[in-house]
């Protein structure tokens, strides 16, 4: 077998003060663990790809599941050079593979190709993907042999350093390529006389080198990419750097985003050209939305599909559904998942709808919960119409066929068919179904009692 990438996310991240496995905390609408996982799987099949777990393990395999990827149990975190131990019988039988931090969730899939490349055809026995940053405060560095060698002297930890390595402007990424023979013929050499009692997988580097092995050094060409998070504002400042590239990339492609820093857009979303997205919108997951739509501010959409020339107008939310080309939603529309809004169809002020499927044309503007229903084309639907799909243990279905007129304030109760072309009564509440193009009317006899008012207020 020729090449495996390992990624460590086995830890805990104590200084976040959380007690959510770090790898598992998001930035840019994805955990950190599944950036790194998703560029990584750009470069090998998923089937070559070793997770280390620990802290926390079911539930960091479970936010992986279905990726087809592979996961080695760290029990007791003995730190770096033990996760690869650990990982040994796994991984042996590769001729190099890569080490990434399941934290460091900016790594770019062209730099893990370019530290396999180079470790590759030097022939290296480990290669440290290095960086530097303005701000070496925390780092442990790279020394090499000379400035114009690949080749490294030592890596020393952070809190190791002397004057003279700390003259070393490279930190050390965390991010290693390694041949595999000669890492699994000298990793039992690791030691823990260190400040934590661990063994250090930045330790092979002085190790292989007496061996006489080749030790080389590969510089990241952006120092961002290595960072990792070890608090909440640092894990904020990379959320704001996936976001604001997110903006750049969708407003070089045609979109125009007012205000993009007021913006919260995730990595997979994709918009089409001449979209205007206003300030204080939020589109999220696998979001994604046609060509010269308008988003109004403080709308939210999430794991959305939305079609062309679609206004969605303030405040109003769209989940895991469908809105159709033409589409007028909102403002303060709440459009819960499994809705499919019809091409040109009008969802309007504080209409609120679960699982429907509301035909092409046909309008709900004002006040209304529409819920298990299928509803035809051409209906007009009142306000304050309620599909009352509930019975207390089931959800019962409303149908609604085309060109149906539901009268404001009706309550149509399910489960129910509404012929083509029938009338509602306003007021009503219907329980029978209703036959195409009859008048249904669900509602008690008006009585008038005269002088009943005056009569009772001078008792």
């Amino acid at each position: 077998m020729q090449f495996a990438i390992v990624i460590m996310a086995a830890g805990k991240g104590t200084r976040l003060k959380s007690r959510r496995p770090k790898v598992l905390h998001e930035v840019g609408g994805k955990t950190l663990l599944r950036h790194v996982v998703d560029a990584a799987r750009q470069i090998v099949p998923p089937e070559d790809i070793y997770v280390v777990v620990g802290h926390e393990a079911g539930s960091v395999k479970d936010s992986l599941s279905g990726l087809g990827v592979q996961f080695v149990e760290q029990t007791e975190q003995r730190g770096t050079g033990h996760a690869i131990q650990q990982a040994g019988s796994s991984v042996e039988d590769y001729a190099d593979l890569i080490v990434l931090s399941g934290d460091v969730p900016l790594i770019r899939p062209e730099t893990i190709k370019k530290i396999r490349d180079f470790h590759l055809q030097q022939g290296a026995a480990m290669t440290v993907l290095t960086a530097s940053p303005k701000d070496l405060q925390g780092y442990g560095r790279v020394v090499r042999k000379s400035n114009n060698s690949a080749e490294v002297k030592q890596i020393v930890e952070a809190n190791a350093l002397t004057p003279e390595s700390a003259q070393a402007r490279e930190i050390n990424s965390g991010i290693y390529a390694f041949a595999g023979k000669p890492l699994f013929a000298h990793i039992g050499s690791l030691g823990t006389s260190n400040a934590h009692g661990e063994f250090y997988l930045t330790d092979m580097a002085a190790i292989l080198g007496s061996a006489g092995e080749r030790v080389l050094a590969l510089e990241a060409e952006n120092p961002d990419e290595v960072l990792g998070a070890n608090t909440i504002a640092e894990m904020m400042a990379i959320d704001e750097k996936f976001r604001l590239s997110t903006a750049r990339r969708l407003m070089a492609e045609g979109v125009t985003i007012f205000r993009p820093e007021t913006s919260v857009i995730d990595t997979g979303v994709m918009v089409g050209a001449d979209t205007v997205i206003e300030p204080f919108v939020q589109l999220l997951g696998e979001t994604k939305v046609g060509k010269e739509c308008r988003i109004r501010s403080y709308s939210v959409l999430e794991h959305a599909t939305v079609g062309d020339h679609v206004m969605i107008r303030q405040g109003s939310i769209i989940t895991q559904s469908r809105v159709e080309n033409g589409a007028l939603i909102g403002p303060y529309a709440h459009i819960r998942p499994e809705s499919e809004i019809g091409e040109g169809a009008h969802v309007g002020n504080f209409v609120e709808t679960k699982k429907i499927r509301l035909g092409k044309g046909s309008k709900a503007n004002h006040l209304t919960y529409l819920g298990d229903a299928e509803i035809g084309a051409g209906v007009n639907v009142g306000a304050g119409v309620i599909t009352c799909n509930y019975d207390g243990v089931s959800k019962r279905k409303t149908v609604i066929g085309d060109g149906v007129f539901v009268g404001s304030d009706s309550t149509l109760v399910a489960p129910l068919i509404l012929g083509n072309g029938c009338y509602i009564a306003a007021g009503s509440c219907i329980t029978e179904d209703v036959p195409e193009d009859a008048l249904a009317l669900g509602r008690a006899r008006q009585t008038i009692k005269e002088g009943w008012a005056t009569r009772r207020n001078k008792k």
